[in-house]
Parts: C-alpha cells; structure tokens; sequence
C-alpha cells in the first residue's frame, strides 16, 4: 500500500540525519541555548529580514499553538478562527484547556476575512455588556490553511490592518508554511510575514524535519517573560539542540522550500489527473493537499493500492477525500496513482 493519507508519514530527511549523527557526542549547553541554535536563529532572522525577531523551536504544533495563545491572551479573550482551523476541529481542546475559549468563524475554503474579524469584533464591542462574552483577543490563522488554500498578501495585508485596528495579535500556523509559500500563485514570503504578524511558526514536522516547528516572535508583548511560559508549559526541550540543528540542516541552502515546491509539484499532478475525470474538489488547493470527490466505485479500486484521508461523503454515490504528497514522495509513486486515476 502507498500512502497518501498525510505528509509526516516519513522519518527525515537524510541531511538532518546525517547532522544530528555528526554531532551527537559534542557536548553543549541545554533548553535551546546552544550553538545550533542560536545559527538557526540567526537564519531565520535573516531570512525574514527581521534582525529583532524572536526565534523559539518548540517540538509539536499543538504545543506551539496552545503556548503561543496561552502567553497571548488575558483570561477573559478568546482566539477568531476558521471554523476549519486546526485548533478548533484537530487539537483535543487544547486551547480551551488553558482556559481561552476558540471563536469559530465559517470559513470559505479553510479562510476567514478582514471583513469578518471586524464585524466579530463590532458585535463584541457594540452590545450592551460585552463584558458578559468573550472578548477577542488574538486571530488565528493557517497557512497553508486545513483545505491547502493559501492567503493572499492583499488578504493578508487586510486582515493584519484589521487586527491592529482593534488591537488583537495575529499568529500564523504555519505547520505547512514551505508548501503554502512556494505554491503557485503565492504572494507571501517570509519577510512579508514577519512584517504582517505579530507571530507565526516554521513548521518543521510536515516539512522533512523529526519533529519540531520554529516560532518567530515580532510581538514585544508576546516575548516579554516567553520563556518562562514555554517551561511551565511543557515545550523547552531540554536537549534544544536536536530542534536547532534540524532547522539548520533545512533551512541552509533553502532545502526546506525546493522540498515543499516539489510536493506541490507533484500533487497537481495528481490535480490534473482528477480534473481530467471531471470529479470536482472540495477546495482549489494548489498545495500539497488536494481534495478530490470521487465515486465510490472509483474510491474502492484506488483504496486496494493507496491510503487516503477520508473527508466525508457529499451524496449518496460520492465522498470527499484528500490525497497528501510530502517532502519525501517519491515520483515514481505519483507517476503511478496517476496512471489509476486516469485508468478507472
């Protein structure tokens, strides 16, 4: 069976290997405050032409989403979120565990608006006794987002004007940021991003690394005392090393994004092939994620060969699904659902 059900079915990628093995007997200090780390930092600054950022490598990207909003928000806020968005439908209430309560909006493709943040915040502020709900606090987006579609930097500029406005932080989950920038048609880049959020993450785990998402912080608020946030939380990783060197090894020579390219390269070949079939999609994704809606005679050849996510049925003979390529599919296997696809 080939797998196409996610994009962190893999190991790592063999430079991060081949690194972690090199250094593994050097000795240096703990929690992030090593060498390795302090030149992913240094790399990332640079790369978001963003000189006093704030660089944290965090193992998970539920960790980093539940600490970052932890640390953002006052007891009585709350996080504006896509309906779609991961830490309203993925996280096991996480964000609610610390005590903030999820605002969900309908997104459209995995998105939410400018347009809708304000309104959520007029409705908020223009009742009688706001203080008896949740006030907003932060915006939470992904990039790129549940359903793989991508903000655009006019969308995103937008909605940054509307968080300063109202005075909530923006933060950007960027668990499949390569994939979401290096898109076609994608506007954004690393410093348009650091210059528009308050924070947002590298994610490291989707993208080729073990494990591990970088948090970039371009928030005085949001890094005054983080530290101390991220130990009570759970997230300082005593060995940090092993989060910095695996940042280091992607991000040197730009790995990270010719990996992610190459993934988006490959699903819309996978695309192209549903679209020859006339079977619709429940987004127009042009990232590594793609959901087709296939016939269920069509659905049960391909599952004797391929595992896919299953999205739901949408009628009585058709049910969405998603078809996920990596950083470590190989061509040869797209090559091949292809010539499926294109047999049924």
């Amino acid at each position: 069976m080939i797998r196409f059900n996610c994009d962190y079915s893999e190991g790592a990628h063999p430079k991060i290997l081949e690194m972690l093995s090199r250094t593994n007997l050097e000795q240096t200090a703990g929690y992030g405050e090593d060498p390795y780390c302090r030149r992913a930092a240094d790399l990332i600054r640079q790369k978001c032409a963003c000189p006093d950022a704030a660089i944290h490598f965090i193992v998970g990207g539920t960790q980093v989403n539940m600490i970052v909003i932890a640390a953002a928000l006052r007891p009585h806020q709350g996080a504006l979120c896509a309906d779609t968005g991961h830490i309203n439908g993925h996280e096991t209430g996480a964000v609610e565990a610390t005590g903030h309560k999820v605002l969900a909006l309908p997104g459209v493709e995995g998105k939410i608006t400018a347009g809708q943040i304000q309104a959520a915040c007029d409705a908020h502020f223009g009742g009688d006794s706001p203080e008896h709900t949740v006030q907003p606090g932060l915006v939470y987006l992904s990039l790129s987002t549940e359903l793989g579609t991508v903000y655009t930097k006019a969308e995103l500029t937008e909605i940054s004007k509307t968080c300063r406005r109202n005075g909530l932080l923006l933060y950007v989950d960027g668990a499949r940021l390569g994939y979401g920038l290096y898109a076609e048609g994608c506007d954004l880049d690393l410093p348009s991003l650091a210059a528009l959020c308050d924070a947002f993450t590298i994610g490291g785990t989707k993208g080729g690394a073990l494990f591990g998402e970088a948090l970039v912080l371009h928030s005085a608020s949001l890094e005054k005392d983080f530290r101390y946030i991220l130990k009570q939380r759970g997230g300082m990783l005593a060995k940090g090393r092993l989060l910095g060197i695996q940042f280091l090894a992607l991000l040197e020579d730009d790995l990270y994004f010719h990996l992610a390219a190459h993934a988006d390269r490959q699903a819309m070949q996978i695309r192209r092939a549903c679209a020859e079939r006339d079977w619709g999609f429940l987004s127009s994704s042009p990232t590594n994620q793609q959901f087709p809606i296939l016939p269920d005679t069509a659905l049960d050849s391909l599952q004797q060969n391929y595992i896919v996510s299953d999205c739901g049925r949408v009628d009585q003979t058709h049910r969405a699904v998603r078809f996920c390529t990596s950083w470590a599919t190989r061509d040869e296997d797209v090559e091949r659902l292809v010539r499926d696809i294109r047999a049924l």
